[in-house]
């Protein structure tokens, strides 16, 4: 089966879109990658998501508004991959959508917002559309978060010792396989949420990040700051557990700054990169990792990772591409994972891993020009996945 994963994360900047050959193999899942692009979000479309985002106040005018652009957008995003990855000829396509809210309280998620109606999509490509993949598994009383979990622990599986996926995007998350543990997932905390929130402010907006950690790099970590960084109980919280932009954006990074005498701004960010080693490198101490297969935007920034290896001494890091599982592509592959799943009547969550009371079929499906025929259900789900190179 064809497949296109459509996914845009916490940093909201982009649309990614990849493309896979998936089949069953016995308990193995075959994924051969056909490529992947990235589509920048119009200017006006991102400011847009920015203003609907907490803490501030919009109205279900907007909201409507956004969700018919951001559903158009990845609809164009859509019909470029078909034709470009594809040659014109895919079976399915799986969008994440936007998240524009995640809401959690006392550590438990009430309910997950992602905009981008399928419906623009499968009219754009004519296929069918597997999307809202979260609301299944938090109304099975689950995190509804991080759903590469499923991929994760499919890919880490046959890797020696104690194995651990790491995402870096707007905010951070690891899966860990533990031997012989179920599989183990949980946002870590902020990857670039607070580092792009920063930039943006110290400059006026003139940039979104930090390009290549240069202003990083330029600064130094003022411990102060860190410390009063670290001081929030998310971080003391017992996994699974997931959080968002509700929680790190720039009036937080605010509140600590008032705290604190007033460091320069690229001290700012040198201790914001090392806010994400620490807490990251923690985690993955408490649940014993041995070693770390990276991915996402994060990843392109020599500082954090940098400072993540330096905060794990001994545990070797290195990129998802090493197992054939494209860095920059990974979650929109995960999520064309997770549709494949869905469309073969197969669970795409391990309760272990969101918190969920059982393991859920994700998201909903919408048709596309012709008549939705599924595949037979199958009644085995895969242990592993294997990239197969072209």
């Amino acid at each position: 089966m064809r497949v296109i994963g459509l996914m845009s994360g916490t940093s909201h900047d982009a649309i990614e879109a990849a493309a896979a050959d998936l089949a069953l193999d016995d308990d193995t899942l075959l994924l051969r990658p056909l490529g992947h692009l990235s589509v920048p979000y119009a200017d006006d479309l991102r400011a847009r998501v920015v203003a609907c985002l907490p803490p501030a106040v919009t109205t279900t005018q907007a909201v409507c508004a956004l969700d018919s652009g951001i559903g158009q957008a990845f609809a164009g995003a859509a019909a470029r991959a078909l034709r470009e990855l594809c040659a014109g000829a895919a079976d399915l396509v799986v969008s994440h959508g936007q998240t524009v809210h995640h809401w959690v309280e006392d550590g438990i998620v009430r309910g997950t917002l992602q905009l981008g109606r399928a419906a623009w999509i499968a009219e754009a490509t004519g296929l069918p559309v597997v999307s809202d993949l979260r609301s299944r598994d938090v109304a099975a009383g689950g995190q509804g978060a991080p759903l590469v979990g499923m991929t994760d622990a499919l890919l880490l599986c046959g890797l020696p010792g104690t194995p651990a996926a790491l995402n870096l995007g707007g905010i951070a998350n690891v899966t860990v396989l533990a031997p012989g543990a179920a599989p183990l997932a949980f946002d870590t905390g902020p990857a670039n949420a607070l580092l792009d929130a920063a930039v943006h402010h110290f400059t006026d907006g003139t940039a979104a990040y930090d390009a290549d950690g240069r202003r990083a790099a330029a600064g130094r970590v003022r411990p102060e700051l860190l410390r009063v960084l670290l001081d929030d109980p998310y971080y003391r919280r017992a996994a699974p557990k997931t959080t968002g932009k509700e929680h790190f954006h720039l009036p937080y990074l605010q509140r600590a700054l008032d705290a604190v005498p007033t460091p320069a701004p690229d001290d700012v960010l040198a201790t914001l990169t090392r806010l994400t080693a620490v807490t990251v490198a923690d985690a993955c101490r408490a649940h014993g990792v041995t070693q770390l297969v990276a991915s996402g935007g994060g990843t392109r920034n020599p500082v954090l990772m940098r400072m993540i290896t330096e905060e794990l001494p001994g545990v070797p890091v290195r990129p998802s591409d090493d197992l054939g599982l494209p860095s920059d592509a990974k979650e929109a592959l995960a999520f064309a994972v997770l549709g494949f799943l869905t469309v073969h009547g197969l669970p795409g969550t391990h309760p272990s891993a969101t918190g969920a009371s059982r393991a859920t079929l994700l998201g909903s499906i919408t048709p596309g020009l012709t008549p939705l025929r599924l595949p037979e259900p199958v009644a085995r789900p895969p242990r592993r996945l294997r990239i197969v190179r072209s």
